[in-house]
């Protein structure tokens, strides 16, 4: 997919592309269980974003021999890994916090979804990589490179985790069953249009406290007409 790497035609780079999942995991963790996600109001937005792997001379050429040699990241780069920290303010008048971070440079035995919740008398951790089963092969062994025990599994040899059913870890089993029965009138949405012009607003809002170099309130002044430097092409790390 030669457009996803070229922010003017993505919209942006992995702040735009990974942290709309991250945002509104962060806010629905916030949010007691039951209560909708209005009850958890965003007030402050802190973003940074840096290529930290793809605008380096050896990826810049990787990435122009497999997507193309409109993708080139020494001339139009889009950030490989961005941060966001949301100040929220709850219904009851608490301050809560919310971070969270995204990058296309991990390289790991699979893909890596992880989430702690610290609260005043209780804690959770939660990571996909965190498997009851693990493999190991050595050296010689020998087969072709693929995705067989995990998505974005970046090794053939060595110890791996197993994800036993990765549709369900993931939660894709979950989010296609709520929505074929909010299809069949069986039950309502957990998240409407609204909700994802909410996230938009928080990315965008991340993105112009990236490129300001500040916290800002949010929403601020002009996020509509905002456009980030990356999307227009004018951005450099």
């Amino acid at each position: 997919m030669p457009w996803f790497w070229r922010g003017t035609l993505q919209g942006g780079g992995v702040l735009n592309d990974m942290m709309c999942h991250s945002a509104l995991v962060v806010r629905h963790l916030l949010t007691r269980p039951g209560e909708p996600l209005s009850t958890v109001k965003p007030v402050k937005v802190t973003g940074h974003i840096a290529s930290l792997k793809w605008t380096r001379p050896a990826y810049v050429r990787r990435l122009k021999a497999t997507m193309g040699k409109e993708v080139d990241y020494a001339r139009q780069p889009a950030e490989d890994f961005a941060s966001l920290t949301v100040e929220f303010q709850t219904s009851d008048g608490h301050t809560v916090l919310g971070e969270a971070t995204t990058s296309w440079s991990f390289v790991g035995p699979g893909l890596r979804l992880s989430a702690e919740l610290l609260g005043p008398e209780y804690s959770m951790s939660w990571n996909t990589l965190d498997s009851g089963l693990k493999l190991f092969f050595s050296r010689a062994v020998k087969g072709k490179a693929g995705e067989d025990l995990v998505e974005k599994q970046n090794a053939e040899t060595g110890l791996m985790p197993v994800v036993a059913n990765e549709a369900a870890a993931y939660g894709y089993e979950a989010e296609n069953r709520h929505f074929v029965r909010v299809f069949q009138g069986k039950e309502d949405p957990l998240l409407t249009w609204d909700d994802g012009i909410e996230v938009v607003r928080l990315l965008m809002t991340a993105y112009h406290s990236a490129e300001a170099g500040k916290t800002l309130r949010f929403p601020p002044p002009g996020l509509d007409r905002f456009v980030p430097r990356v999307a227009r092409g004018s951005w450099r790390p």
